[in-house]
């Protein structure tokens, strides 16, 4: 089981995407997603995403909002469960290149035009809703998404 974070920071009507093309073997080879990364050892999810915003990116979270956990079930992959978060207020000075991919700000009305998981397309619409604390299930086979299972917090 692995513990990972993502986070999409928010300027606005655009996020910080990061097109990932740069690893060799990376299960996210060219699709566009948030920042984040998988916890070391003794981090919080707070944590976690405060050092991979700042690795990746060179920024620094001001504040962060904690807005859902998705649990990510695969014939392909270890279960892994996401930390989802939005920053809105960040200071530093943004990286100019990621050891991951290429940072670019893209306008969230054309993120459904990009190379996107399936699932992400859900979590990214919870979130444009600002859908309250939600717990989302996402099963792929391969990389086709073959179910999903959306809870709130009450």
């Amino acid at each position: 089981m692995i513990n990972t974070t993502l986070c999409y920071i928010e300027d606005g009507s655009r996020y910080l995407m990061l097109h990932r093309t740069k690893k060799e073997g990376d299960l996210n080879r060219d699709k566009w997603i948030g920042i984040g990364g998988k916890f070391e050892d003794r981090e919080t999810p707070y944590d976690c995403i405060r050092r991979e915003m700042l690795e990746e990116t060179g920024l620094v979270a001001d504040t962060l909002e904690y807005r859902g956990i998705v649990t990510f079930i695969s014939d392909r992959y270890p279960t892994e469960y996401m930390h989802l978060f939005i920053a809105r207020d960040v200071s530093g000075t943004p990286l100019t290149d990621c050891d991951e991919g290429e940072l670019a700000w893209i306008e969230k009305r054309d993120l459904y035009s990009l190379t996107l998981w399936e699932g992400d397309r859900i979590f990214l619409d919870l979130l444009d809703r600002d859908v309250p604390f939600f717990s989302l299930k996402l099963v792929y086979e391969g990389d086709r998404l073959v179910q999903h299972v959306l809870e709130y917090a009450k």
